[in-house]
């Protein structure tokens, strides 16, 4: 199994950046996947989760301003970020797993994370 993340970069407060994570090596249609982030120093959190059914949720300090998104017949996952703030700066991860949960250790498979720098 393969969660290949990226679209991260260096952008100033109120941009936008779109993240893309491809998946291969499992049925990506019956996973529930999930974007969580790590910051310098920090643990890493949950950002948002989408299940099979494109049901999804959210952490507090992005909702309303990010977007999880999938496509099945592509085999990925997106997080569309809007209005991004300097504490938005993380390594982003996606992640793969039957069970659909907010808990980072619950997840079976897990991408290799790609950078967002938001400067102010």
């Amino acid at each position: 199994v393969q969660l290949q993340a990226s679209g991260g970069g260096l952008v100033q407060a109120g941009d936008s950046l779109r993240l893309s994570c491809a998946a291969s090596g499992l049925t990506f249609s019956v996973y529930n996947m999930a974007w969580f982030r790590q910051a310098p120093g920090k643990e890493r959190e949950f950002v948002t989760t989408i299940s099979r059914g494109s049901s999804t949720l959210y952490s507090d300090s992005v909702k309303g301003r990010f977007t999880v998104s999938r496509d099945n017949a592509k085999k990925a996952v997106y997080l569309q970020m809007n209005s991004l703030k300097p504490e938005d700066t993380a390594v982003y991860y996606c992640a793969a797993d039957t069970a659909f949960t907010t808990k980072a250790g619950s997840y079976t498979y897990w991408g290799q994370g790609t950078q967002v720098t938001v400067s102010s």
